[in-house]
């Protein structure tokens, strides 16, 4: 049975809970898509680094446009599962610019998407970040398709607050503030101490996203802080990314083989991409 877009974005929206939080293992390329829907995932996520180094650019609104909407189209009609996009700060210059993207974005088959208020080592001013969350809302209302904004906020990762209290009560009033421009839910990336997330969950009035990895809280002790949505962002993409360049260095250093010796096998890999 066909699920509609519509469908997928409420499925979508239902999937943010507290105590059991949606685990996002972010894909990069059909091909790990793929591999997070084989899992049991329930939706898929893409990172915008990982989507922006296998297309050939850098992370950090470098990634031009097209290429981004062609990627996400070719995810979406690769999997069955819901697919929210990172779309960095928009992919463009003005709130008119990011209202055009979230349609090219919905065009493509997405029922939700990343926007990140970092420019460089800066955040933007709030009322400029306001105005472009309340053109993707505006934008998602014309086309009638209920799109989970996840408003991504980051003065735990950028150095604009040398005080962590600082730090804290600036993603709050940021949260609410994007909150009421029309975001679904806040990602504050660059906090994974249990009680600062525990904060957080407490003040902000959206489900909450964090990020997570190698050296992070378990997600049950995530969950038991408040985080709705746990995120692994670009860290399975520099793993493979890792592996890849482990293989190679041996191969051509040493004429061996063994780091990659552990691979996926080749005819259930290849069984993936058979409709």
């Amino acid at each position: 049975m066909t699920i509609t877009q519509q469908d997928k974005a409420e499925l979508f929206h239902s999937l943010h809970t507290d105590r059991s939080p949606l685990v996002l293992a972010n894909a990069w390329d059909v091909a790990s898509a793929r591999l997070v829907e084989e899992a049991g995932s329930a939706a898929v996520a893409t990172t915008s680094a990982g989507v922006a180094w296998s297309l050939g650019a850098a992370d950090g609104n470098a990634l031009d446009r097209g290429l981004a909407v062609e990627l996400i189209a070719r995810i979406a009609a690769a999997v069955d599962l819901p697919v929210t996009a990172d779309i960095e700060g928009g992919f463009a210059e003005n709130p008119d610019g990011v209202g055009e993207t979230i349609r090219l974005v919905l065009a493509a088959g997405a029922i939700g998407v990343n926007i990140e208020d970092s420019v460089g080592p800066s955040l933007r001013p709030v009322e400029e970040q306001v105005a472009r969350i309340a053109a993707a809302r505006a934008a998602a209302d014309e086309a009638q398709i209920p799109l989970f904004i996840n408003a991504r906020t980051d003065p735990f990762l950028r150095p604009v607050h040398d005080d962590p209290a600082e730090r804290l009560r600036d993603a709050i009033a940021r949260a609410a503030a994007y909150a009421e421009a029309g975001a679904s839910g806040i990602f504050v990336p660059g906090v994974t101490d249990l009680a600062v997330v525990a904060e957080l969950a407490k003040n902000i009035e959206r489900p909450l996203n964090v990020l997570a990895g190698p050296g992070a809280p378990a997600v049950a002790e995530l969950a038991e802080a408040g985080a709705a949505r746990i995120s692994l962002g670009a860290a399975v993409a520099q793993a493979a990314y890792a592996l890849a360049r482990k293989g190679i260095r041996e191969a051509l250093e040493h004429g061996t083989y063994e780091s990659i010796a552990d691979a996926v096998d080749f005819g259930d890999f290849n069984a993936l991409f058979r409709s």
